[in-house]
């Protein structure tokens, strides 16, 4: 199984997490995105979006990282990652849609302007990023994880951008629920440090 990958990538990293925690076995083919690799093929044929990450199964590729995660849970982490019920699969669903719509254009935007120069309205960022965690910090007030409590995909989903919003100058202090849940997610055994 090919995981086309960079290694500085939050969407990336949350399908390197999963992989490490649920013990699959993921080929790391790291993608160079300042030559444009992402936008040639073989890649641009196997996603064309020519965005990062793409898996490579077989005969299977799947884009999105969420739709890696799924498909990865699915095929191979079992039932305690992906419920064969659909209300565990609706709760983690929409802690996945969470993550590629709230987190990506929060969060995961501020970064991308602070540590990679990309040109974007960043007070508008961090303002999305206040509401983004602060829905994240209620749900936490009563929950250990974000579904079917206990860790599975909806957590390695939107972990990476919270774990690394410092370097997008979001301060994580005033979220202390956030905090914890960061901490347990590092306490889960074969944990994954972030890029």
């Amino acid at each position: 199984m090919k995981l086309y990958d960079l290694d500085v990538s939050g969407n990336c990293y949350k399908v390197r997490l999963f992989a490490s925690l649920a013990h699959i076995e993921l080929e790391t083919v790291s993608i160079n995105i300042a030559a444009g690799e992402h936008k040639q093929p073989p890649l641009s044929d196997l996603n064309p979006l020519c965005q990062l990450p793409v898996l490579q199964d077989g005969p299977d590729t799947f884009r999105d990282s969420q739709a890696i995660l799924v498909y990865l849970a699915g095929a191979y982490g079992g039932l305690a990652w992906w419920p064969r019920h659909a209300q565990g699969q609706g709760e983690i669903v929409q802690w996945l849609s969470f993550a590629a719509n709230e987190v990506q254009h929060s969060l995961c935007t501020a970064r991308l302007i602070q540590k990679f120069g990309v040109v974007s309205d960043k007070a508008a960022a961090l303002a999305k990023s206040a509401a983004v965690l602060s829905i994240l910090d209620k749900h936490l007030e009563r929950h250990d994880w974000l579904a079917i409590g206990r860790p599975s995909i909806a957590d390695c989903a939107v972990y990476p951008y919270v774990v690394l919003a410092p370097e997008g100058d979001v301060d994580l202090r005033p979220y202390g629920r956030v905090a914890r849940w960061i901490e347990r997610v590092k306490a889960l055994p074969r944990y994954l440090t972030q890029p």
